[in-house]
């Protein structure tokens, strides 16, 4: 496709029928900040979603977009900082740390359930990329969410990631150089076109102005991250998984086969919606016809 329209907060402000608030809320005694969206004028409780995003993201990038989409196909949907990203409180700041992570989603679904707007029988889990563990993991362990559905799912355990991050040797180095005194101190670029250091390194999305690389965004990276994020497991939760899945994506995303071997070990009961090759990992967070796509599946699964 040549010159894709791209879809985001940034460039498409207002959405009719569409509500916008500031709110917060308390995990692990940091305040989380985050944007609730919600159908204008309902009269009833609604159900919800959690909307997370790509590793290292804030809640403007493509978990806004997407949460203010399933606000206008009838849900609050609400997306927010993690702890020590974005406006969130939180140190040491911008770990990508899963664990962290997860036990924000689930502060996350204990304040949608206290909502008055909020039907608490029907809150759900929506993870794009990187997040796609951490709500899963969440959903399958949170009685509040009924529901999980992955967009772009990136789910790597640590064999997978010892082959994406330059074999063992490179791999157990950067755990080393994350176990040092300063490592939380020490803090890259996140992405970047000239910076060879950065962790995405003239990547798509996150270095176009235009899409990822918004005044939002810390485009930082706390080298303490590395631990933790190379030695996560996203495919354990498919063991505890027994609530309806609902997995979006193209055999052009980045981690095909992370999705493949969840799917092939879950028992939850799953659905699939799979595009077409041209579309790729970067394409679901800001494409409008995928993202259109993607939010249109999530909408009807989670309706029925």
């Amino acid at each position: 496709m040549t010159n894709p329209t791209r879809i985001s907060l940034q460039n498409m402000p207002n959405r009719s029928g569409v509500s916008e608030r500031a709110v917060s809320f308390e995990s692990n005694g940091n305040a989380l900040k985050g944007k609730l969206f919600s159908p204008e004028n309902a009269a009833r409780a609604l159900p919800a979603v959690i909307v997370t995003g790509a590793w290292t993201t804030v809640k403007e990038q493509m978990p806004g977009t997407y949460a203010r989409e399933l606000a206008a196909r009838g849900y609050v949907a609400l997306a927010f900082d993690f702890t020590g990203w974005g406006e969130s409180e939180g140190a040491p700041r911008y770990v990508e740390d899963p664990t962290v992570k997860t036990a924000d989603i689930h502060a996350a679904a204990a304040f949608l359930s206290a909502l008055d707007e909020v039907d608490s029988n029907r809150i759900f889990g929506l993870g794009v990329c990187a997040s796609s563990g951490y709500m899963a993991a969440a959903v399958a362990d949170d009685n509040n969410l009924q529901k999980v559905a992955l967009v772009a799912p990136w789910l790597h355990d640590a064999e997978m990631a010892e082959g994406i991050y330059g074999g063992p040797e490179m791999t157990a180095s950067l755990i080393a150089a994350s176990e040092e005194n300063n490592a939380a101190d020490t803090v890259l670029l996140g992405a970047s076109t000239t910076d060879e250091n950065s962790v995405m390194y003239q990547a798509p999305y996150y270095t176009e102005e235009d899409r990822g690389l918004i005044p939002e965004y810390d485009n930082k990276f706390s080298v303490a991250s590395w631990k933790p994020w190379l030695t996560y497991d996203a495919q354990a939760s498919a063991d505890r998984l027994t609530k309806p899945l609902l997995m979006v994506g193209s055999p052009s995303i980045a981690l095909p086969a992370g999705a493949a071997a969840y799917e092939a070990r879950t028992k939850a009961p799953l659905e699939k919606l799979w595009l077409g090759e041209d579309v790729t990992q970067f394409d679901f967070y800001d494409r409008e016809d995928v993202v259109t796509a993607a939010s249109d599946a999530v909408a009807d699964f989670l309706a029925t």
